[in-house]
């Protein structure tokens, strides 16, 4: 029984070391979404759809449900890193619940960015690889909107 508690002592000692050393890479809300990602998840059938490969070789995808010319719903799916994840899932918070224009209007790697608090320099390349998978879904819309027989034949 006090080896157990010893174990578990240590693994709690050794997670909170973790944590600290990360407090000093990542801020607050990339800890937070890191632990705790939103939207992950295919949704079938979408009204948009974007697939892009980074240049670190991570692959993310993004999945829109658009209703009356708002993001109702919006997922992602991702092959990659933590900070991939955490990119995706602070992209689809901010597409969410806005119109297209809007989503196309603020979603940047930039904005994903600075919602986050930052990411450190050899990470900056998820925010762009969530915002070019988003842009990607909303084009994606854009063209078979008024055609919904074209999204039947895409390869998702």
């Amino acid at each position: 029984m006090s080896e157990n508690k010893d174990l578990k002592a240590y693994a709690d000692a050794l997670q909170e070391q973790i944590m600290q050393q990360m407090r000093k890479v990542y801020s607050a809300a990339v800890i937070e979404y890191w632990q705790n990602p939103r939207n992950v998840g295919k949704i079938d059938n979408p009204d948009g759809y974007g697939k892009v490969k980074g240049v670190c070789g991570d692959t993310m995808e993004i999945f829109l449900k658009i209703d009356k010319n708002k993001i109702s719903e919006c997922t992602f799916m991702t092959d990659g890193c933590g900070t991939s994840m955490v990119a995706g899932s602070m992209a689809t918070e901010i597409a969410k619940n806005k119109t297209f224009t809007e989503a196309l209007a603020i979603v940047s790697a930039e904005e994903i960015l600075k919602q986050l608090g930052g990411l450190p320099q050899d990470s900056v390349h998820c925010a762009q690889l969530a915002s070019e998978s988003l842009r990607g879904a909303l084009a994606d819309y854009l063209h078979n909107r008024g055609s919904s027989w074209k999204k039947h034949y895409r390869k998702i």
